[in-house]
């Protein structure tokens, strides 16, 4: 009977621990890349290089398709597939060249996982990021499972959604210009991002 009870126990206990590795596990093994790409001596003075390869990596872990349709709210029923495309590509581009930008400021900042909650398919991941100066803020990632790999549609900082965040601004925009509007501020950003 302890044996069965032991077995039951460890079973449990191995179940935990590798639900905890799903969402965090991903979230972690993207991170520790992107800090590998910074570090590099190798592509320290190779911009483009190390710009595509940061692209490369966050793009493993962020769903954009669906970070895009979230930011465009009711909107996104409205738009044709074509529309739908486009506009998940502009958000894309959007998001990779403004934080490709700010993750190459990075500097010894320590990442720190605090937990995760799973619902279904959804998930939570709940990190803090502790700076050299010994500030703190928080940065949660909230997931989806899609077919076995989780995947961040939507980061939360200090509080703040940025999906909510996009979202207000791109239906000021809409209900003053137009969604063509949003469009167009959309490809005039972009041009700048790219810009060197």
């Amino acid at each position: 009977m302890f044996k069965y009870l032991a077995a039951l126990v460890a079973c449990v206990f191995l179940s935990a621990n590798l639900a905890f590795a799903g969402p965090t596990e991903d979230v972690k093994k993207t991170v520790d890349e992107v800090v590998r790409i910074v570090a590099s001596k190798e592509m320290k003075h190779n911009d483009h290089k190390r710009r595509q390869a940061l692209k490369k990596t966050i793009s493993l872990v962020f769903d954009y398709s669906e970070m895009a349709k979230r930011s465009l709210g009711k909107h996104w029923n409205q738009r044709t597939p074509a529309e739908r495309k486009r506009f998940a590509e502009l958000f894309a581009t959007l998001l990779e060249n403004s934080y490709a930008g700010k993750i190459e400021s990075y500097n010894n900042e320590k990442i720190v996982y605090l937990k995760e909650i799973v619902d279904g398919d959804h998930a939570e991941v709940k990190s803090k990021v502790v700076t050299a100066k010994r500030d703190e803020f928080t940065l949660d990632y909230r997931m989806l499972n899609q077919n076995g790999k989780w995947m961040a549609y939507d980061v939360v900082i200090e509080g703040v959604s940025l999906v909510s965040n996009y979202r207000t601004q791109f239906n000021k925009i809409i209900n003053s210009g137009g969604y063509s509007e949003l469009v167009r501020k959309l490809e005039t950003k972009t041009d700048e991002l790219k810009a060197p």
